[in-house]
């Protein structure tokens, strides 16, 4: 359920200190790797990145949608959808690198005058590009695009991710513009996913399987959760890629993102972890949940119910039916069993799953009073929560996506409390 893979080691050392996360992981490059780490091969071989015809593909669909929904062109600074749409990572800072598709013609950049020569070296879709010296306005440059496209007096969609400086710069510098969000144009392309972007994210989730394992199996008694997450990103290494994961221990799984209070681990603990990898930008998230040591029965009885409710939201995820149809299918098994109701816990407190692709939250959500339609390409998470503050929390995690016949997971549910792989 994490944010982004880049949180995690954020979440990791806001649950168990900074000091302490840096001390475990400098101890743990120090220690020999455990064995279930050091036996671990990469996985990675066989990835097959995203082809410059598919993202000239994903260009004509945005333009198409844009001809559709009557917006001119799009604006877009670096970041996900700009990685999508061509292929380009760039840094984001104070000065201006951004992408303009228009819904007829080449797409154009602006860019820094001193970056030119590596953006050459980097861009592979268009030839336009427009740049700014450092005593010169970019959003100048965005305006000239604009006008050289035929967008006068139109409407131009901003990417959700704009910062608003650049946005209103380009808005004073193009002022017979219409500004509108470009979420129709981005998210009608991207929550769709096409077979090679399903096949990056199958990998992704098989490795976070295979070093969710590797981790587990690596648990001592008296460990921190910073060894533990250090263990664990030893395992993506292992494995050929950089991935991450927060745990908590005992009492703290109840917190959803994580306690702040540092934790050793002991018997009886439950023990939840969170976290995933990417591929070729493709994100995993993965939840799985057990025990270190012998579960207790009320400790089986809540992990049987969260798999129940687990199961409830898979098979709601049906082709046609509104996103909210799985959230409430999950909930009413937790209801029903005495928690809650609604957001109130003990019980379930958030969303039952969001999208997935090349951010680990994307559009869209299985929430309440969401009623887009499941439609086939679309990928999510599957993973009510149950919250029982003072006692512990249990949460499975496995992202599906569908297919004209349904959902299909891209892992492996845990089977038990005892076989969470």
């Amino acid at each position: 359920m994490c944010t982004d893979r880049r949180d995690f080691l954020r979440l990791s050392a806001g649950m168990a200190g900074a000091a302490l996360l840096g001390s475990s992981l400098a101890h743990a490059q120090q220690d020999p790797q455990p064995e279930a780490i050091r036996s671990l091969r990469r996985m990675t071989d066989k990835v097959v990145p995203i082809t410059l015809e598919e993202r000239k593909g994903r260009i004509e669909k945005a333009q198409r949608l844009m001809r559709e929904q009557r917006i001119d062109a799009i604006y877009v600074e670096p970041g996900s959808s700009m990685f999508y749409y061509t292929g380009m990572r760039w840094g984001t800072s104070e000065r201006m690198f951004a992408m303009v598709i228009p819904a007829r013609g080449e797409l154009a950049w602006v860019c820094p005058k001193f970056e030119e020569e590596r953006a050459r070296e980097l861009i592979s879709m268009g030839t336009d590009i427009r740049t700014w010296e450092e005593d010169e306005s970019p959003y100048k440059r965005v305006a000239e695009i604009l006008k050289d496209r035929g967008v006068r007096t139109g409407t131009v969609g901003i990417e959700e991710r704009v910062r608003f400086f650049l946005y209103d710069g380009i808005r004073q510098a193009a002022p017979g513009v219409k500004f509108v969000s470009a979420t129709p144009i981005t998210a009608g392309c991207r929550m769709f996913k096409s077979p090679a972007e399903l096949a990056l994210m199958q990998i992704a989730n098989d490795i976070t399987i295979v070093a969710y394992k590797a981790t587990r199996d690596s648990m001592t008694e008296g460990m921190t959760q910073g060894e533990f997450a250090g263990n664990c990103a030893a395992a993506f290494r292992a494995l050929g890629t950089s991935g991450g994961v927060f745990v908590s221990f005992g009492k703290y799984t109840a917190f959803p993102h994580g306690s702040s209070t540092p934790q050793r681990l002991k018997e009886g603990d439950v023990v939840l972890m969170d976290g995933g990898c990417g591929i070729e930008g493709y994100q995993s998230d993965i939840t799985r949940t057990f025990v270190f040591g012998k579960a207790t029965d009320r400790q089986r009885q809540i992990w049987d119910l969260e798999k129940k409710a687990q199961d409830a939201g898979f098979a709601a995820a049906k082709v046609g039916a509104p996103c909210e149809a799985v959230d409430a299918a999950a909930r009413k098994v937790i209801t029903d069993a005495g928690f809650g109701p609604d957001y109130k816990v003990p019980g379930l407190p958030h969303r039952t799953g969001h999208g997935i692709g090349l951010d680990g939250h994307e559009w869209t959500n299985f929430v309440r009073g969401n009623k887009t339609p499941i439609q086939p390409g679309m990928c999510f998470s599957d993973e009510p929560t149950i919250v029982i503050y003072g006692e512990f929390g249990i949460r499975l995690e496995d992202c599906l996506y569908i297919t004209p016949n349904g959902p299909k997971f891209f892992t492996k549910q845990s089977e038990s409390i005892d076989e969470p792989f």
